[in-house]
């Protein structure tokens, strides 16, 4: 393996695929020397100052691209045009473009992809999945309130690109896994915010195609992380999905509280190892399947940031 970015997402992939025996952790390529030094040291990897010389070397069955939002592009194409197989981080992009023309070239070139949605792998997205069986979802809570990440290009447009498209993205990407495909969205953000400064809290209304109503908020005002999650409501049945639990109530089940086991950070690392190897694999969220949720994403900011209801192809 190959991992494009030493922060503090590289690091803990890094520290999942150096527990499997059948993983070599052979190079680290970060914008900062240092830093890239300092990850590798811990691996006994080469160190590079940039991307593409560690693709020069060669010797790599797969690569990494843990990059900050406003980083995407370059590292992944470079990776495709030496025909490698890619494992990216989200959001996959700060804006549409960029991504559509990562996923076209991966499906061009065949290549396994995954993207770091490893909500998909909560045994709680499980259990759920089977208790909604033949209950269509008529009513979908978003949430994401939580404090300001401890990077200095979060709160920057051009460098997050927003809380949805850095964070709330997962909570989007569950919610197509559990209620479907969103045909418009139509956000408003709060006032206040600066001149390049991401809107410190957004909240959007979503129609499913499905026929379910949706409802996300999202802030980074609070001093912590008060909630992350998705609540869905069908007949008979609510459903409280967190990043720790799964909260029933109705469906035989009232107030019955299942713990997720804590390996999804494992489990999307290893499929996509599998995947790499050729043996048989789970990857839940390839590219082009994160694309979808990336898609949705952007709406919403861009819902936002003009004001008006943005409406997905239903195509796409």
């Amino acid at each position: 393996m190959g991992i494009i970015g030493a922060g503090n997402v590289a690091a803990r992939h890094a520290d999942v695929l150096s527990c499997f025996p059948d993983v070599t952790i052979s190079a680290i390529a970060d914008t900062d020397p240092a830093r890239a030094g300092a990850l590798a040291a811990r691996y006994g990897s080469r160190a590079y100052g940039a991307h593409t010389e560690m693709l020069d070397a060669g010797g790599l069955d797969a690569v990494y691209v843990c990059v900050p939002p406003f980083a995407h592009g370059a590292p992944e194409l470079d990776v495709l045009a030496a025909n490698i197989p890619i494992f990216v981080e989200k959001p996959l992009a700060l804006d549409l473009a960029t991504a559509e023309k990562i996923a076209a070239e991966i499906r061009r070139r065949g290549l396994v992809s995954a993207v770091g949605h490893h909500w998909r792998y909560f045994d709680t997205v499980r259990r759920a999945a089977e208790l909604l069986d033949g209950r269509p979802v008529r009513l979908a809570l978003g949430h994401w309130l939580d404090k300001v990440p401890p990077v200095p290009w979060w709160l920057r447009r051009d460098g997050s690109g927003g809380q949805v498209l850095e964070q709330a993205v997962h909570v989007l990407d569950l919610a197509r896994v559990l209620v479907g495909e969103v045909d418009m969205v139509h956000a408003v953000p709060a006032t206040g915010a600066g001149d390049g400064e991401i809107d410190r809290a957004v909240a959007a209304v979503l129609r499913f195609r499905g026929g379910a109503a949706g409802v996300l908020a999202t802030t980074s005002l609070l001093g912590r992380k008060l909630r992350a999650g998705l609540e869905v409501h069908a007949e008979g049945i609510t459903l409280e999905i967190g990043e720790t639990a799964l909260v029933v109530d109705g469906g035989g089940e009232p107030g019955a509280v299942f713990e997720d086991s804590g390996d999804a950070k494992v489990r999307v690392d290893r499929e996509f190892v599998d995947a790499v190897r050729g043996a048989d694999a789970d990857v839940r969220a390839p590219y082009e399947e994160a694309l979808r949720s990336h898609r949705l994403a952007y709406a919403v900011a861009r819902s936002a940031s003009e004001g008006v209801p943005v409406t997905l192809d239903e195509d796409r």
